[in-house]
């Protein structure tokens, strides 16, 4: 008999005996495979953790203590454990299961996560509130709340994830910090501590734990609090106390590596850190794609697959096709940057630990001496990327839109400030589909335009994308950023000569000598407004640029236009608030023109949840359908003033 189905929340799991979890994870496992073989969706991650995840809901109450996730795409598992079964079939669909941990969906879920390395800062936040409260556990305070913080070993090495590791040690309460080691980011961990882990992992044998078991109970960090530890989990349990633990000198009391997936070992261990009124960190060795030999061997490809066919014999997955659908700007973004990287000696690349999701695989293998992987490390990437330019180089850095983020200051101070070119290819740019609202690149042109000399470009297609890296390789002046999206390219203008780039020149897509409108599309928008102007050709003359610059933007273009009372439309998929929209408006203006010609596209100041890319360029207003209506709107008011 079926034990998921019955699992309506944790307290339904608290009453399965242990002998019955292994069963559980097993339907788990199933569960979530087959749901990310139809609509795509974090796979190798969630495997991963099943067995933790259940024995973390079977030894706390999350309905009351804290469970704090990094990243969050790893949380697959813990919303079926708490009453969300029935979102499952729409997962990272419109009215289905989120992706990443949402406090909209379930109040088990504390934060709305997709960017690594903040959990356990979040966490000692909560801890600080509960004391402040009175609300914190402790051995006096039975009732109150337990804090739990599960980390990934690749985001651990995150800037913030340190920042919240000095702090936590510092507490005087039970704060526990899972590591999840598997050995794996989305591609494997770089860097010293991955190293570190590695050398644990490999060369410590059960037996010099359990020699210096004894010694350390009384050396590490929390004292009396170890020591009785070490007294109440018996003579097996010594043994994972490391002599040397890294993590000590954090000021945590460190335990493990244990089985991430024996579940008498991490409800045990789990169970004696649970009343432990000291920070510690539990080290937990999983394997990532558990349980599935393609998933298992293959990590990186079934990390974020897109739907995929699954053929299985009996119980076992024998073969696994993942869908394609067309060539994707990461794929044309990479080739292109190779290419680069043939012709210029001087270009060198990086990307902060997502090499397949920018396109770099091939040239991380073809440059090993060029092109590098930070790991989970946007500052220090824009920054190393800096001191490259300095020394001569011309350095691309490729980074997800949502993820250029967390190295803005990095951008002004090292990059920006020094008069540096560092070239920026900002992948996932504009909506992103399933991920959602954690994942929107939505910001970038907004928070590269305030600087000086910054050159903000989009591609439209492929052809665009390999001629824009081809203008920015020259670019020596400032910061530049190229932005693409999520999406496969579009090959309508493949067999026709791409212009070259020219600083703050649009391209024009369709001409017309007195057109009723003219619209200004950044990136694919432009070949959408194409499309549009397609619709109404029979009712209005429409002309259509490819913006290519979001700044500077083309101000002898639009000063033409207005100065002839023709209305301009821009189309953008990035935020209407600072975006290109808006350095049109602030040009026209410089300009002394008539803005109030002008109608601004962009994506609304609100939160957009997690769907298909089309449904979200329809809510946003940025759909064929709606950029015909503004068409239609501009070319009746238009008329009406020359009435």
């Amino acid at each position: 008999m079926a034990l998921l189905p019955s699992i309506h929340s944790p307290a339904d799991l608290k009453r399965l005996p242990l002998s019955a979890l292994p069963d559980l994870c097993g339907e788990l496992r199933d569960a979530i495979c087959n749901q990310v073989s139809r609509s795509g969706g974090h796979l190798a991650p969630n495997l991963g953790v099943v067995e933790l995840t259940v024995a973390m809901h079977y030894v706390f109450d999350f309905g009351h203590d804290r469970l704090l996730f990094d990243v969050g795409h790893q949380c697959y598992t813990h919303k079926l454990l708490t009453g969300r079964q029935a979102l499952l079939p729409n997962l990272r669909q419109r009215g289905g299961m989120a992706g990443f941990p949402d406090p909209s969906e379930s109040p088990y879920d504390l934060f709305m996560v997709g960017h690594a390395g903040t959990a356990i800062s979040t966490a000692v936040g909560v801890a600080r509130g509960d004391e402040r409260s009175g609300e914190a556990w402790s051995p006096g305070n039975q009732a109150g709340r337990r804090v739990v913080s599960i980390v990934g070993d690749a985001s651990i090495v995150n800037g913030v994830a340190m920042e919240g590791l000095n702090n936590c040690g510092t507490l005087r309460r039970q704060f526990l910090v899972i590591l999840n080691d598997n050995g794996m980011s989305i591609a494997p961990p770089q860097g010293a501590i991955s190293r570190y882990f590695d050398r644990l992992r490999i060369s410590r044998p059960y037996s010099d734990f359990k020699r210096a078991a004894r010694d350390l109970a009384s050396q590490v960090p929390g004292g009396e609090a170890a020591t009785e530890l070490y007294h109440r989990i018996g003579e097996s349990g010594k043994a994972l106390f490391t002599h040397d633990a890294w993590f000590s000198h954090f000021g945590l009391v460190p335990v493990g590596p244990i089985d991430g997936h024996d579940l008498r070992v991490l409800t045990e261990y789990l169970g004696e850190l649970r009343s432990l009124p000291r920070p510690a960190l539990l080290h937990v060795k999983t394997v990532k794609g558990k349980g599935f030999d393609f998933a298992e061997s293959d990590a990186t490809s079934f990390h974020s697959p897109a739907a995929f066919t699954l053929e299985r014999i009996g119980n076992q997955a024998c073969r696994v096709e993942i869908s394609s659908g067309g060539r994707s700007f990461t794929a044309a973004a990479g080739e292109a940057l190779a290419k680069l990287m043939e012709r210029d000696p001087r270009v060198v690349a990086c990307t902060a630990a997502m090499p397949d999701g920018t396109g770099l695989t091939k040239v991380l293998d073809r440059f090993p001496d060029r092109a590098w992987d930070t790991g989970i490390c946007e500052s220090h990437a824009m920054d190393m990327m800096a001191g490259l330019a300095k020394a001569g180089s011309r350095p691309f850095f490729a980074v997800y839109s949502t993820f250029l983020q967390r190295a803005f200051d990095q951008a002004f101070q090292e990059v920006s400030l020094q008069g540096l070119a560092v070239r920026l290819l900002l992948d996932r740019a504009g909506f992103v589909g399933g991920d959602g609202a954690v994942h929107h690149g939505f910001c970038d042109i907004a928070l590269l335009a305030p600087l000086p000399q910054a050159c903000l470009m989009a591609a439209m297609d492929e052809p665009s994308l390999a001629a824009a890296m081809q203008f920015m390789a020259e670019y020596d002046q400032g910061l530049s950023a190229l932005r693409y999206p999520r999406e496969k390219v579009d090959a309508r203008f493949t067999g026709e000569p791409c212009p070259p780039f020219e600083l703050g020149r649009a391209r024009a897509l369709r001409i017309s000598p007195a057109p009723d409108v003219a619209v200004l599309g950044l990136g694919p928008m432009a070949l959408t407004a194409m499309d549009a102007a397609s619709e109404v050709a029979d009712r209005h003359s429409v002309a259509v640029w490819d913006a290519r610059f979001a700044k500077p933007v083309d101000g002898e273009l639009i000063e033409s236009l207005l100065l002839r009372q023709v209305p301009i439309i821009t189309v953008e998929d990035h935020g209407a608030t600072g975006g290109f929209g808006s350095l049109v408006l602030a040009e026209a203006h410089r300009r002394g023109l008539d803005t109030r010609l002008i109608t601004v596209l962009g994506a609304p100041e609100r939160w957009i949840g997690h769907g298909s890319r089309s449904e979200q360029l329809a809510e946003t207003g940025l759909d064929l359908a709606s950029i015909v209506a503004a068409i239609e709107r501009a070319a009746r008011s238009r008329a009406s003033q020359h009435r």
